[in-house]
């Protein structure tokens, strides 16, 4: 196979539109765009939005949107559809499809060795970036044009049954968000005139994490936000350190609250789960923040399914914060929310649908994780050859 740089096979496309003239209905941003993913799953409505002058690029369906601030966020993915994206957003088309199909492109960007030449190249501090001929220097062996399309439909086989399992995973929360409003009504009328009070009147502890980073393969884990899924703790790929005296009061208690302090993404701001004992000694860091409520008013998974209602999200989201290409919400902001809170047998009963739900759920996160994991080993094996 012979090598090429990104540059000789990939345009970035520069097609500027006025915003507010252009019959384009959909626009991108960086909170639409997850790291470590093939596709765009998210958009934003042009009408009625207040975007700024930067979204002038317009980018139609195929195109892939690579981020050029912040690539340790790793955000490069294949839009569906055609939008306007902002000028951090390079738009990425190859140059001919008969030498690198534009199919294949997202599945090379997000390669390991794509993003480590991003960090070794990158410039600035707060937010870090790379300008477009800095990425067009990157380096990869062209895979022979008539493998490309075999390669490119086992991946987006792959990619398509991911799809379905979140698909799935969707479904699963949209039933348990019916039962709850079934149980108690719309939370934000609360119809049925249950107590109303705020989260931390009923929180008996909480703080931020350990602000120290290392790794001591012989530690303690110490939970980090990539750990922190939405409803549950992933434990397969830990991080370990040796804890420091000070840092006790970080260990986790059985029925610990934990939400997501700060990410790159604002939807994944407050991300949420209750922590388990798992038989040893688990701590968290300081992008997660731990609260542990008083059960004899509220119990712990009602209290994280209620923070997942619209009504909960809304109240967070005025909360959050943004700096440097980062949000973040704190102690207070999550504290202040305004809780219903029906009687404990009411909340029981609904956590018994809640844990046959669960069951379902984590079922299908297992196998999309491992179906994640097997797309990224061929990933590996077939752009490292």
């Amino acid at each position: 196979m012979a090598k090429v740089l990104l540059g000789d096979v990939v345009d970035h496309v520069k097609d500027k539109v006025d915003k507010d003239s252009t019959d384009l209905e959909f626009y991108v941003g960086g909170e639409h765009i997850d790291g470590d993913e093939i596709t765009v799953r998210r958009r934003g409505h042009i009408e009625g939005s207040t975007i700024g002058p930067a979204f002038h690029t317009r980018f139609q369906q195929g195109d892939v949107l690579l981020m050029s601030r912040n690539p340790h966020l790793r955000k490069a993915s294949m839009v569906d559809f055609d939008g306007i994206c902002s000028d951090v957003s390079y738009v990425c088309r190859t140059k001919d499809n008969n030498v690198l199909l534009q199919s294949l492109l997202p599945f090379i960007l997000q390669t390991p060795e794509f993003w480590q030449f991003a960090e070794e190249n990158k410039k600035g501090g707060l937010p870090f970036f790379l300008n477009w001929k800095d990425f067009a220097r990157f380096e990869f062996e062209l895979i022979p044009i008539d493998r490309q399309q075999q390669i490119s439909n086992l991946l987006w086989a792959m990619e398509r049954t991911k799809n379905a399992y979140r698909e799935l995973i969707a479904k699963t929360d949209e039933l348990v968000k019916s039962q709850f409003i079934e149980m108690f009504g719309d939370p934000e009328r609360n119809p049925l005139g249950w107590p109303v009070m705020r989260l931390d009147s009923i929180v008996t502890n909480s703080n931020n994490g350990i602000t120290r980073r290392g790794n001591d393969p012989d530690g303690s884990i110490v939970l980090r936000i990539v750990e922190l899924q939405d409803g549950f703790i992933d434990y397969s790929n830990v991080n370990r350190m040796d804890i420091k005296d000070k840092e006790q009061k970080c260990r986790l208690v059985d029925g610990d609250l934990l939400f997501v302090r700060v990410n790159g993404n604002p939807d994944y701001v407050a991300r949420s789960a209750v922590f388990s004992d798992i038989g040893e000694p688990v701590y968290h860091n300081d992008h997660i923040i731990r609260m542990h409520v008083d059960e004899t008013k509220a119990y712990v998974r009602f209290i994280r399914e209620f923070t997942t209602t619209d009504y909960a999200k809304k109240q967070l989201k005025d909360h959050v914060k943004t700096s440097a290409g980062q949000y973040s919400i704190s102690q207070d902001g999550i504290g202040s929310i305004q809780l219903v809170l029906p009687p404990l047998d009411k909340q029981g009963q609904f956590i018994s649908f809640l844990e046959q739900s669960d069951k379902s759920k984590f079922e299908a996160q297992q196998t999309l994780k491992e179906l994640t994991d097997a797309q990224k080993a061929l990933m590996k094996k077939i752009f490292e050859q």
